[in-house]
């Protein structure tokens, strides 16, 4: 009889033999992080739309729609909350998306299983695809971790012949599947170059987000170090607030596709599940702010043509089911015809979902959002405004009444409010194109270049 697969007998494959330097699990952490970003946005995202697998455990290491939905995963994941209760919670992964998701698109491309205490808790992510393909996983003890990378044809075909047999004994109808979708594959080709790009890019990234050591002489260099540090810390505090919502998010995602429930508990489930995506969207606007403040130059290198109109369209369905909670109602006023802008898609999405939230906190039920865009020169202007119930005069958003706290926050204690600062509003939107005025008779306008016509 053959012995049981675990993901922890695979680990211990994997690192036999190679030599490692260990490191305490806060460094091990952000290593983990750190390589998630640089695999998805340097290599996956060029390599995703021919299809693939991935496998992961205790939970998916990306979240971004256009991967679940091209690829096939399989996931172990520890059952209920209690693990993540733990110490080992700062290894999940984190929803880095920067997609809006729609309310009720719960619908996921991959197969939950239960994990073991004899798999272990550590990490772990294995990316099969014709033309890339990795594994990835931190393995070691307390404060003795390292993080583990290999994209060798023989670590490749070791790991795919242990899932294999993995599902096989767990659960032979997906063990059917997951041999079914490699075959699909075709031969791999092995990207020789992968590992060498890999380690330089990830170098780069952490000595990009480490403590700064460099000793300033003048007040105002210090004053500059102080307020990257604090971005930095406001990084690893956003990424600790959205990892347990965004477990909450995937085990609600389960919980609707394995159980029949009634209509009132489903509603309810999906509701939460609301609220969890609008913090994780809210929680990453501010995670990219404080990126913006702790990075020296601002990048203008990925930006593009996009229509404003059309994103506008697509979005407002999801701003009028969020208003409406608070009983607030949303009116866009867009003319046909608008010419392109430069930005950046992703980021302006959840850019201006984050304007809206920040300027309807503390609106009283009743209000009107008012949205309009209108050509002006060579950019396009975007204005913000307010209608009350009583008054059909357009009113301009009143100011904020909080205060800031560091280089990228601002609290305001009538609402209870934790938003952007004004000050990192208009860094992050200079970063996508835009720049924001907010005067007294116009509300708050932000106006995008228009792109050279072609």
């Amino acid at each position: 009889m053959k012995s049981q697969i675990t993901i922890k007998k695979l680990q211990d494959l994997l690192i036999k033999g190679v030599q490692t330097i260990y490191v305490e699990d806060d460094i091990s952490r952000r290593m983990w992080w750190a390589s998630l970003e640089v695999i998805q946005k340097d290599f996956l995202s060029q390599n995703y739309k021919d299809g693939g697998i991935w496998v992961a455990s205790p939970l998916p290491a990306f979240n971004e729609k256009k991967f679940l939905n091209q690829l096939h995963g399989w996931l172990w994941s520890p059952e209920g909350f209690p693990y993540f209760q733990n110490e080992n919670a700062g290894f999940l992964p984190v929803n880095n998306s920067d997609k809006i998701k729609k309310d009720f698109d719960l619908v996921s491309n991959y197969k939950v299983l239960n994990l073991s205490q004899e798999d272990g808790y550590e990490p772990f992510l294995m990316i099969i695809t014709p033309n890339f393909q990795c594994i990835l996983s931190i393995v070691g003890e307390k404060d003795k971790k390292s993080l583990l990378m290999k994209c060798d044809e023989e670590s490749l075909k070791l790991s795919i012949e242990l899932m294999h047999e993995k599902l096989n004994q767990e659960n032979y109808e997906e063990g059917v599947k997951f041999r079914n979708a490699i075959n699909n594959l075709g031969n791999l080709n092995i990207n020789n170059q992968f590992e060498k790009l890999f380690w330089p890019i990830l170098s780069a990234k952490l000595a990009n987000i480490g403590p700064n050591h460099n000793i300033q002489n003048s007040v105002k260099n210090d004053e500059k170090n102080v307020q990257i540090t604090e971005a930095k810390l406001l990084r690893a505090i956003s990424h600790e607030v959205r990892t347990p919502l965004a477990t909450i998010r995937t085990l609600i995602s389960s919980t609707l596709k394995k159980y029949k429930m009634d209509e009132s508990m489903k509603n309810r489930l999906i509701q939460i599940d609301n609220e969890c995506n609008e913090q994780i969207d809210r929680f990453g606007l501010i995670f990219n702010a404080a990126e913006l403040v702790s990075n020296e130059v601002p990048s203008l290198n990925n930006l593009a043509k996009i229509n404003l109109a059309e994103i506008f369209n697509k979005l407002s369905p999801l701003w009028n089911k969020q208003l409406n909670r608070r009983g607030i109602s949303l009116k866009i006023d867009i003319p046909n015809q608008l010419p392109q802008i430069l930005s950046d898609s992703e980021k302006l999405e959840l850019m201006l979902s984050g304007l809206i939230d920040k300027n309807t906190r503390g609106l009283k039920e009743g209000s009107t959002l008012i949205l309009e865009l209108r050509p002006a020169g060579q950019k396009l202007k975007l204005q913000l405004k307010v209608q009350k119930l009583e008054s059909n005069q357009k009113e301009i958003l009143k100011k904020d009444n909080g205060s800031d706290i560091g280089p990228v926050l601002n609290w305001n204690p009538q609402t209870g409010s934790l938003q952007l600062s004004q000050n990192a509003t208009q860094k992050l939107l200079a970063s996508l194109g835009g720049h924001v005025t907010k005067r007294r008779d116009t509300g708050l306008t932000v106006f995008f270049p228009i792109s050279d016509s072609k």
